[in-house]
C-alpha cells in the first residue's frame, strides 16, 4: 500500500460520520448515537543496500459507544453509555485490592500478636 493510499484511507476513517451516528426519529424524540474514535498508524520507506526500494504502512481504528442525544419538544438531553465491561474491571481492580490490603493487615496483626513479650530476668549478686 502507497503511503498516499494509507493517508487517504485513514482521512476516510475518522470522520464525523464515525463520531455521530445518523439520528433515529421514533414516538416523537431523536437520538443522535455518539462515540469514541482512536486511531493511529504509520508508514515508512527506504532503500537498502541493494538498491531495492520499498514502502509500506498500517492503520487501525477503534470506536466505543459513549452515549447518545434525545432530542425531544426541541429540547436536548445527553444520556451517557454505560460500559458494563469497564464497569466490572474497575470494580473487580478494587475488590483485588480491598482483599490484598486487608491480608496485609491481617498478617500484621497476627505477627505482632505472636511476638513473645520480652522478659528482664534479676542479675545475679
Amino acid at each position: 500500500m502507497k503511503v498516499e493510499e494509507l493517508l487517504t484511507r485513514a482521512r476516510d476513517t475518522i470522520t464525523v460520520g464515525r463520531v455521530y451516528g445518523e439520528p433515529i426519529e421514533r414516538d416523537g424524540v431523536t437520538v443522535i448515537p455518539a462515540a469514541a474514535v482512536l486511531g493511529g498508524g504509520g508508514a515508512g520507506q527506504g532503500v537498502d543496500e541493494k538498491g531495492a526500494q520499498g514502502e509500506g504502512g498500517g492503520f487501525g481504528a477503534a470506536a466505543r459507544p459513549v452515549g447518545a442525544y434525545l432530542i425531544r419538544d426541541r429540547a436536548v438531553t445527553w444520556v451517557p453509555a454505560v460500559d458494563v465491561n469497564r464497569l466490572l474491571i474497575v470494580v473487580g481492580v478494587v475488590v483485588a485490592v480491598v482483599v490484598l490490603v486487608r491480608a496485609r493487615v491481617a498478617r500484621a496483626r497476627a505477627k505482632a500478636r505472636v511476638r513473645p513479650e520480652a522478659t528482664i530476668e534479676p542479675a545475679a549478686q
